[in-house]
């Protein structure tokens, strides 16, 4: 990172060609990697963890990011590291939104990855493993492609975490406020097909003021900071984490773990959060008639700070199943003092969050 006298003042900058951090080595063994097409051509990865003979485990990504986030080498252990040194065989998805891979630049929507990757990839996880189901854990935009899979008839999962949201949304009033503007129709009218979170020393000068107009973004005093694409961040998606959970490394390497959103699927998200539950592309309300196929056990994962999804999104899922199947199915874990994504990149997550998540998988 280099701090760097920016229009607006002092601002905190990545530059890719300078050693961030120094890297630690993963506490795993070596990795195999599984490239594969889906039934619409499009290319996902699997990345391979053999830390034992549980699971096999599925570990799926949000929106904007990628794999990276379960394997971030700035905090002391990681989720892949946890469930690995537990004896998972862990797998992490690259679906088509993640940032690592060449789909990300492609017009998508939540439900390819729901009807076309997660059944891809659970197949390829079967036929890999001789495994009869998978486990699978994932957070945010994946935790609600997974229900949507699910919902959509998924077979081959017998259990599954979802981190911050699943079948309904809900966030506070300023994020509302942010859905209802045009903002992809706009942008697309300029020939933008994506946004990014990321940004770096080598932009213009225009993009330099459009960063520093972050400044002025309504940001409580206690979660303010001059890292430029924290800001990003959080003009896209809202309040992501409590600063006070990331350590200073994760925080410089955010820029490491945030990239592009394409268009169409940022306007499903937004559709979603309007509607304050699980809709298609085309506006159909065609997964939560069907919650009758979630029969399966699942724990739901909030942090109680969360202002980019509110713990009530999880709580009305979690109301909602065990009045439709079988309440013993479903558990639910709000964490005291934690945000969105530092439920799983937060310095202090193995000790406060993996501990649900491997209780609900070594049930099965």
């Amino acid at each position: 990172m280099n701090k760097i006298s920016d229009y607006f003042g002092d601002v905190e900058r990545f530059d890719p060609q300078l050693s961030v951090e120094p890297r630690r080595e993963l506490r795993v063994g070596k990795a195999e990697q599984v490239y594969f097409t889906t039934t619409d051509g499009v290319q996902i990865r699997l990345t391979r963890y053999q830390g034992g003979a549980k699971g096999p485990v599925i570990l799926s990504h949000c929106i904007g990011v990628s794999s990276l986030m379960y394997a971030i080498d700035t905090i002391d252990e990681n989720l892949l590291e946890y469930l690995y040194r537990h004896a998972f065989d862990v797998w992490l998805l690259d679906h088509r939104l993640s940032i690592e891979l060449p789909a990300s630049y492609q017009q998508s929507s939540m439900d390819d990855v729901a009807t076309k990757d997660y059944p891809a990839a659970v197949q390829k996880v079967r036929e890999l493993t001789g495994a009869e189901a998978v486990q699978v854990v994932a957070h945010g935009v994946g935790a609600s492609t997974l229900s949507m899979a699910l919902l959509s008839g998924l077979q081959g999962v017998n259990a599954a975490v979802c981190s911050q949201v699943s079948m309904h949304l809900y966030s506070i009033d300023v994020n509302i406020r942010k859905a209802r503007l045009p903002l992809p129709k706009l942008l697309r009218l300029f020939g933008k097909k994506w946004m990014t979170a990321y940004t770096d020393v080598n932009v213009n000068f225009l993009t330099k003021l459009y960063d520093g107009s972050m400044v002025f973004m309504p940001v409580p005093a206690h979660e303010r900071c001059n890292n430029v694409v924290c800001h990003r961040i959080s003009s896209i998606f809202g309040e992501l984490y409590e600063h006070s959970q990331l350590n200073p490394a994760t925080h410089r390497a955010l820029a490491r773990m945030f990239g592009r959103v394409n268009l169409t699927a940022m306007q499903q998200l937004t559709a979603i959060l309007l509607k304050n539950h699980l809709i298609d592309a085309a506006g159909n309300d065609v997964y939560l008639p069907h919650v009758d196929k979630l029969k399966l056990p699942m724990l739901f994962i909030s942090g109680s700070n969360n202002d980019c999804v509110l713990p009530k999104s999880t709580q009305q899922t979690f109301d909602l199943l065990c009045s439709v199947n079988d309440p013993q199915l479903y558990s639910r874990a709000e964490i005291p003092a934690y945000g969105h994504v530092d439920c799983i990149i937060g310095q202090h997550a193995a000790k406060d969050v993996y501990p649900h998540i491997l209780k609900l998988l070594e049930s099965r």
